[in-house]
């Protein structure tokens, strides 16, 4: 009998009921595109310096969560946790590394939104690139602009993407299924 992914993660869901499982790769994958916008490598490097170890898949994922604009309650939704134990992990573990590597232990965390300033005053922030999009552009779109009242319009955008899907590794079976239009 050939296990798959997908039967063991029942299994175990099935051991452990109401708890979410999520594998390795699940969670390095979490809000992966932080890095489009931090310099991840170096962030880590020194965060683990400030802490005296690396950190662990938890706290980067949670960083990475903040880094792309979410706070603590859409982090934990989106990892399907509890939004007081994502609240309480990151001001346990991540603020305080952020606040001893930036040298700002006495200043208060007054908001999630004041680490990403902070690393992006301490140059942690990628420069922006430009990015060519010609592949990914709609084949059709259609917009209407009409006059609502005097001083306001109203834009009606009608936009169709259509992506490739991801391909699955063999002998794999996707848990849900899309219908297919085309």
């Amino acid at each position: 009998m050939h296990i798959t992914h997908s039967i063991i993660s029942e299994l175990l869901k099935s051991l452990t009921p109401g708890m979410p499982t999520m594998s390795r790769t699940a969670i390095d994958d979490q809000f992966a595109e932080a890095e489009t916008y931090f310099d991840l490598n170096k962030l880590y490097k020194d965060l683990a310096s400030a802490k005296g170890k690396r950190l662990t898949p938890t706290e980067k994922v949670h960083l990475r969560g903040l880094l792309c604009g979410h706070s603590p309650a859409e982090i934990a939704e989106k990892l399907n946790k509890a939004k007081n134990s994502v609240e309480v992990d990151l001001s346990s573990t991540v603020y305080q590394y952020i606040k001893s590597l930036l040298n700002k232990e006495s200043q208060e965390v007054g908001n999630w939104r004041d680490i990403c300033e902070w690393l992006k005053e301490a140059g942690y922030e990628q420069p922006f690139k430009e990015r060519q999009m010609t592949a990914t552009l709609p084949t059709q779109a259609t917009v209407n602009i009409e006059m609502v009242k005097r001083n306001k319009i109203l834009i009606d955008i009608n936009l169709r993407i259509v992506a490739p899907f991801p391909t699955l590794p063999k002998n794999s079976h996707p848990t849900n299924t899309i219908d297919n239009d085309e």
